[in-house]
């Protein structure tokens, strides 16, 4: 068996190979870049660590951007410094999935206070608590979710994105997976120029599941060999402090070295495809 196998179910067959190109429909050759969204720190690794490290093994060029500060500690004595732990943590993990430093972005918006920041708001030179993720940029009048994700997607620009699932139970997760979605609206519109220049087309979507089941049976596999399998396992232990997710270790240990994500479809409302359900046959009544 090859050290990775790639596969996508339709109704009607199983494509599978240990090429991407094969598998995943629309490749764009060279320009193939995949961006992984992480509410928190650790989701990628938990929910797609192996697409993770299989597209970086193939050869595709993968981003992540971890939308917000973990603040959630499971020794008392972690209170005020589990923000620093966690981030180191955090390198630590993506290092180990092969992951070039350069390419981990970091939203510093709190886990806990991730509502506040839904949508873009405009900010002034008195605001306080306000944390710009980039602060290199000239975009230093704007903030929030979609401000950033809108930003890094036309400066990115991925052909895929792989992001929360909608059934996911955690309000962090959710508010991610929602104000991404309309950033790839927003960014491939003329909306906003400062942040960029708009996206060619949408990218493909593909949900993975992190605390919940999918809403409808996924489509695509990933088969690893055990040494990968033993990457993504090393990445999620690098999170030491995390041991409120053992229930969910236990279930990727018990899965083995194979895993699952869903492409879902964007489509735009497009009335026309209505017409014929509203067409009477000559003669009907």
């Amino acid at each position: 068996m090859s050290e990775i196998v790639f596969a996508r179910r339709t109704n009607n067959r199983i494509y599978e190979s240990s090429k991407p190109e094969q598998v995943f429909r629309a490749w764009k050759g060279a320009e193939e870049c995949w961006l992984f969204i992480s509410p928190h720190d650790d989701d990628i690794v938990l929910g797609t660590g192996l697409h993770f490290i299989a597209a970086i093994e193939s050869g595709v060029k993968v981003h992540a951007i971890v939308s917000t500060i973990g603040a959630g500690y499971c020794r008392i004595e972690d209170k005020h410094t589990i923000a620093q732990i966690r981030r180191t943590e955090c390198r630590r993990s993506f290092e180990l999935l092969g992951l070039p430093p350069q390419n981990l972005h970091f939203y510093d918006y709190w886990a806990n206070d991730i509502l506040r920041h839904l949508g873009r708001r405009f900010v002034g030179p008195n605001d306080s608590g306000i944390i710009h993720p980039y602060t290199q940029t000239t975009i230093m009048d704007a903030d929030g979710l979609q401000n950033s994700f809108t930003w890094s997607l036309r400066h990115i620009r991925p052909t895929r994105i792989f992001l929360p699932s909608q059934t996911d139970i955690h309000p962090a997760h959710r508010a991610v997976r929602e104000e991404l979605i309309i950033s790839v609206f927003h960014s491939r519109g003329a909306i906003w120029p400062e942040l960029g220049e708009p996206l060619a087309a949408f990218p493909r979507l593909y949900e993975y599941a992190t605390y919940n089941d999918y809403a409808e049976p996924p489509n695509h596999q990933v088969r690893t060999s055990r040494a990968l399998f033993d990457r993504k396992l090393a990445g999620i232990a690098a999170y030491e402090s995390q041991k409120q997710i053992e229930v969910l270790v236990e279930n990727i240990r018990n899965q083995g070295p194979r895993e699952y994500v869903r492409e879902m479809e964007f489509k735009l409302y497009d009335p026309q495809q209505y017409d014929k359900l509203f067409e009477q046959e000559e003669g009907a009544v």
